[in-house]
């Protein structure tokens, strides 16, 4: 029997991230992955081709809306390969799950392929093609999450889907309903609605992206809409069923009255759920609460003393920057270091076009927690940079503590908002005011003035180009 410092199960962004972390320190680490690619939900059906497709679709809909107006005239008839697109998206997967194979080669991690299941707190089962034991004086659970449903819907992976399927459909919708207005749903929803689709969008709350600011889902539902998605809020979905090569849906809207919704097909995209099936954690002692958690203290430590979990498996944002930076927590406080992990500062993206992302609190919260704070906000369209890209659309929100000047949360929609949230984070790491952004040179012209403008807004209200 193999015995180890430390096992993996699960090979996802926070699994083999904390893999290498592990074997960096010096320990002797195994990796279990179920799957027979490497890189979990997120390399495989999620983040990685969800971006592969939502880059496709934004080039073909620049093509066909916007490539005259930058004086490029394409001769003939604009196609969607719908085949060839999901074969590049393929590619970009399969490029990057080799990586992690090479990367598992480079830090001497082994890896085994198969079910790991606890025997007991140091032991644990693989079973694949082949099953075979290990043992390892410590383990960090990292078996990620599944897409959720509703009690009465049957997903048939055919006509109601979820985001897994809706990666690889082998025709664009006639007509696409959304049951969910959050990320995934609205990221997927753009892509097929770029290619041809209808869409249309049910959510439950009363605004699409609802765990982020307010003003960050009203600026999103005005672009979105602009570009004809049928949004319906505050709406109660009680059916969907199939009816030969349609789907039909009803729900309760805000009056109470029941509406149907008819589609061809339907995407399930009501969150996720955290996965240990087949963990057999009671065996090594851990627990789970009652919303199918692993239960952890602040160490990210199990029931079991020498057992971790981390990412989506536990509490907290099911993110793949989260999981990564508690892969690498846990890992260095295995090797006896003392790392720290400010939750607070961890961004949340969404990935359609104008991208939308945030860190931080939003005015809601805020108000709730009775903090007086000032805000300055500053609209992309006065930018140099968006008019000459064409990307007009939204705006940056900085919001500072009204005695203090610190910045306590910034929220962004706009070009390129995934890459620039990263300024935001810096600054809140270390505790920057309002003002000392403000008094940072921005270079000109870029998207990023907007944060610098933002920074000065909240400063005296002293935004330049406004």
């Amino acid at each position: 029997m193999s015995s180890y410092d430390v096992a993996v199960i699960g090979s996802g962004p926070g699994g083999y991230v904390a893999a290498i972390r592990c074997a960096q320190l010096g320990m002797k680490t195994a990796i279990i992955e179920k799957y027979t690619t490497l890189g979990g939900t997120c390399l495989n059906v999620g983040c990685i081709p969800s971006k592969a497709l939502l880059d496709s679709s934004h080039h073909y809909e620049d093509a066909v809306k916007h490539f005259e107006e930058h004086g490029i005239d394409i001769p003939g008839e604009i196609k969607v390969n719908l085949e060839k697109m999901i074969a590049r998206k393929q590619a970009v997967v399969d490029q990057t799950t080799g990586g992690i194979d090479f990367l598992m080669k480079k830090n001497k991690i082994d890896v085994y392929h198969g079910t790991g299941s606890f025997k007991d707190a140091t032991h644990i089962q693989i079973s694949g093609d082949e099953s075979t034991e290990i043992e390892a004086k410590h383990t960090i659970i990292a078996t990620g999450s599944k897409p959720s449903s509703l009690p009465f819907i049957k997903i048939d992976k055919e006509r109601i889907i979820t985001s897994t399927e809706a990666l690889k459909l082998k025709e664009v919708p006639k007509h696409l309903i959304v049951i969910g207005g959050g990320v995934i749903g609205l990221e997927l929803g753009q892509v097929y609605k770029r290619l041809g689709a209808e869409v249309t969008v049910v959510e439950y709350m009363d605004r699409i992206i609802p765990t982020m600011d307010s003003g960050l889902s009203k600026e999103l539902n005005k672009v979105l809409k602009k570009s004809k998605f049928n949004i319906n809020t505050t709406h109660k979905v009680k059916s969907v069923e199939r009816k030969g090569d349609a789907v039909v849906v009803k729900a309760d809207n805000k009056k109470g009255e029941e509406v149907e919704f008819k589609g061809d097909y339907c995407l399930v995209s009501v969150g996720r759920r955290p996965y240990t099936d087949g963990l057999h954690a009671e065996a090594a002692g851990v627990k789970l609460n009652d919303r199918g958690q692993i239960e952890v203290n602040d160490h990210l430590q199990t029931t079991a003393s020498n057992i971790y979990a981390i990412g989506d498996v536990v509490k907290g944002a099911m993110l793949a920057h989260k999981a990564e930076e508690e892969g690498v927590f846990v890992a260095e406080t295995i090797a006896g270091q003392k790392p720290h992990i400010d939750y607070n500062l961890i961004p949340g993206v969404v990935y359609t076009w104008p991208e939308v992302a945030a860190v931080g609190k939003t005015e809601e919260q805020l108000k709730e927690a009775g903090i007086a704070y000032k805000s300055g906000q500053f609209p992309m369209r006065a930018l140099g940079r968006s008019r000459a890209s064409m990307d007009t659309d939204g705006f940056v929100k900085i919001l500072a503590d009204e005695t203090t000047d610190e910045i306590l949360g910034v929220h962004m929609i706009g070009a390129r908002a995934a890459d620039m949230i990263a300024e935001a984070v810096v600054a809140m790491e270390y505790r920057a005011s309002a003002e000392d952004v403000s008094r940072m040179s921005h270079a000109h012209p870029t998207f990023t003035e907007a944060i610098k403008e933002a920074a000065l807004a909240a400063t005296e209200d002293r935004a330049l180009h406004i």
